[in-house]
């Protein structure tokens, strides 16, 4: 946005049009900057969050693994627009490393749903998010006849 910011002000937007889009530009490329950081710190922290889950073996597959890789395609593209605001050719290849990741991630992931499917872990009856854990009970409401409705003393 702030990079066509030059082509749509008008030329006397705030006494120069000119000047105004440039400071647009920088205003937004430091914002940018440090909600990507922000973006990598929460990559960090929840990585580290499920870093004892993970190398204990403890984890069984459910199909909220999928947060862990479409999530991150945000942080990726917005990598790749750091680098690219900034013309710094590092992040770009930081940016490509991360793609690589997360690819492999998803095979990764895609590759647990398929041994789920066949462990009948998920996609099969009382596996999976098709639970009933917790008490959760399903509760019927027997139906009343209409006419039962109609005649009732406390009908409108």
């Amino acid at each position: 946005m702030a990079e066509s910011a030059q082509r749509v002000l008008p030329k006397d937007f705030m006494g120069d049009g000119v000047l105004a889009a440039m400071i647009l530009k920088v205003v937004a490329n430091w914002a940018g900057i440090w909600l990507w950081g922000l973006a990598l710190w929460f990559f960090l922290i929840s990585t580290g969050a499920h870093w004892s889950c993970v190398s204990s073996g403890r984890m069984t597959f459910s199909m909220t693994w999928y947060s862990f890789v479409f999530p991150n395609t945000a942080l990726v593209t917005a990598t790749f627009a750091v680098g690219k605001a900034f013309g710094s050719v590092a992040i770009q290849v930081v940016g490509c490393v991360m793609t690589i990741a997360l690819i492999i991630v998803w095979i990764f992931v895609f590759s647990m749903m398929i041994r789920a499917i066949f462990l009948k872990q998920i996609l099969w009856p009382q596996k999976g998010e098709d639970r009933d854990e917790g008490g959760w009970t399903t509760k019927t409401v027997a139906a009343i006849p209409l006419n039962e409705m109609l005649n009732h003393e406390d009908a409108i």
